[in-house]
């Protein structure tokens, strides 16, 4: 059976093309022989259960090691009823992972369970357990946000903890390791751990160190990828190339790297005869996944995280939208809400930012859609008027009648709701235009991380337009400048300004300049 790029569950080398995370896994084997507790906290489909899994094999095959890998997804809520519930379901659980892989190790456990009915019990098990080995035992618990909302969990690692403590004083025995996974970072969530409900932090991990290895896929490692694939499919790309645009589009996230190369390989390549891929069919791919008519649960669950947290909207909203930069701090309780769902990550420079390309145009997309279904077409028409007879994207007519859209329209309006909303009110009038014939996308980061706002490809040309707040002539200067530095990067020797200025007795007004040897139109409104 010859491999596949997998974009669901578990991802097994001798069935997928996959990432060499060799390095990776040595850092945590590292962190087990030092015998560290930790805690994987990851997005969605970051790769966690991948890692365990890989983690777990590779333990195994030491002849010092024994690694029990297990995990609370679908066990229901019995076992957290009580502890005398817990413990033989715990012990159950390790018997019917290790059943396919080792029956008497299986049959030690099972057999064991009926008879411990408490965490005291359970706790005499485990230090049993290690000496009957006399083998390091390390525990793997995957899914663990299924039941850290639960009193009965955190006395059990509470338990572990105990022991722990006193193993490192000589006077018990328990795992050399112990890893959770999961999205929240069991250290810090706020948890009900009272029958009153009262919140407060939980305590009984703080013996787990930080984990801080980074799952997410260097270019470099994508590239062994991308070999894999190249060397059975007999064909020679530009490898190198291909990996570093596959980075540029999803800044290693595991699953939008494989979901890429899905596309690539069987949608993209059967369309034509030549199978070597090309850095353009990243670009297909890239287009493929920000369509909104196609979804996952990754995307799913991504707006499901934004319309469930009104903060967190309004916080994305003017990163993506309106271009706001923010300080990168955890502490600040939202932007470490951002950073848990994978949304946030911090810039070189300490700033906010969408954690990859396509997050932030999914996320542009979203905040379009519901813009567009709460407020009534600004723009109906999409004929031949915004192009020229060469059938290329005019965009200074564009430019021309959305300012003369905006004069009649929102002429009355104050300068707080254009401030919020002018933007918005761009994009929408130019999605009709472009839909179909071209590509309009948020452009985060260039350069030296500074903030392009869109780039429209149209057949295969590209156009970079910038939205201004008018803030006077010195600065009006400066983004002249960032324009005309915008524009060297993409080897462009034009571009498009569209100026908001909220001043009272403003004009609406164009002008066609010439900075730094470029041509650039402006428009103010």
């Amino acid at each position: 059976m010859s491999k596949r790029f997998n974009d669901t569950g578990l991802c097994i080398p001798s069935r997928h093309y996959m990432v060499d995370t060799s390095q990776k896994l040595e850092k945590i084997i590292h962190l087990i022989e030092d015998g560290q507790y930790f805690t994987i906290n990851r997005p969605r489909q970051f790769g966690k259960t991948t890692t365990l899994f890989l983690l777990a094999r590779q333990l195994n095959l030491r002849d010092d090691c024994l690694a029990l890998k297990i995990s609370f997804e679908g066990i229901g809520d019995t076992p957290f009823a009580s502890e005398q519930a817990f413990c033989p379901s715990f012990l159950g659980i390790i018997a019917r992972s290790l059943k396919f892989t080792n029956l008497e190790m299986a049959a030690y456990f099972e057999q064991a369970a009926p008879q411990v009915h408490n965490f005291d019990e359970l706790s005499q098990f485990i230090s049993q357990c290690v000496l009957h080995f006399n083998k390091q035992v390390v525990l793997l618990i995957d899914e663990v946000d299924k039941s850290s909302n639960n009193q009965i969990f955190l006395h059990f690692l509470g338990m572990l903890r105990n022991k722990y403590l006193l193993q490192s004083e000589g006077q018990d025995y328990t795992f050399q390791s112990v890893i959770l996974a999961g999205v929240h970072d069991i250290k810090t969530l706020k948890m009900k751990i009272r029958p009153d409900a009262e919140q407060k932090y939980n305590s009984p991990w703080n013996i787990a160190v930080d984990f801080k290895v980074d799952l997410s896929f260097s270019a470099i490692e994508i590239e062994s990828m991308v070999q894999d694939y190249s060397r059975e499919h007999h064909i020679q790309p530009d490898i190198s190339a291909i990996a570093k645009q596959l980075h540029y589009y999803t800044s290693g996230y595991p699953y939008l790297v494989s979901k890429l190369c899905k596309f690539m390989a069987e949608d993209i390549i059967p369309a034509r005869q030549d199978e070597n891929w090309t850095v353009d069919d990243v670009e297909a791919a890239f287009k493929m996944i920000v369509n909104g008519a196609y979804t996952t649960t990754l995307f799913d669950s991504l707006t499901k995280n934004l319309e469930n947290n009104n903060d967190l909207h309004e916080l994305i909203f003017e990163i993506v939208i309106n271009g706001q930069s923010r300080n990168f701090t955890i502490a600040n309780p939202i932007i470490n809400l951002g950073h848990l769902y994978g949304i946030l990550t911090p810039s070189t420079q300490g700033r906010c930012k969408i954690h990859n390309r396509i997050f932030e145009q999914r996320i542009y997309d979203y905040m379009m859609s519901k813009y567009e279904t709460g407020h009534s077409a600004t723009n109906g028409f999409s004929g031949p008027e915004f192009y020229t007879a060469d059938g290329d994207l005019d965009v200074k007519v564009i430019l021309q009648r959305f300012q003369a859209f905006m004069k009649e329209n929102y002429s009355h309006r104050d300068a707080r709701f254009l401030e919020r909303e002018g933007r918005l009110l761009f994009l929408a009038y130019l999605k009709p235009i472009i839909n179909g014939k071209g590509f309009d996308f948020k452009e985060p980061n260039v350069g030296d991380e500074r903030r392009m706002d869109i780039v429209i490809t149209h057949q295969t040309k590209r156009v970079v337009l910038e939205l201004k707040i008018w803030y006077g002539e010195k600065a009006h200067q400066v983004g002249l400048q960032q324009l005309s530095d915008y524009l060297d990067i993409y080897g462009l020797t034009e571009g498009y300004l569209l100026i908001y200025d909220f001043n009272k007795g403003k004009v609406y007004k164009e002008e066609q300049l010439e900075f730094d040897g470029k041509q650039i139109f402006a428009v103010w409104v």
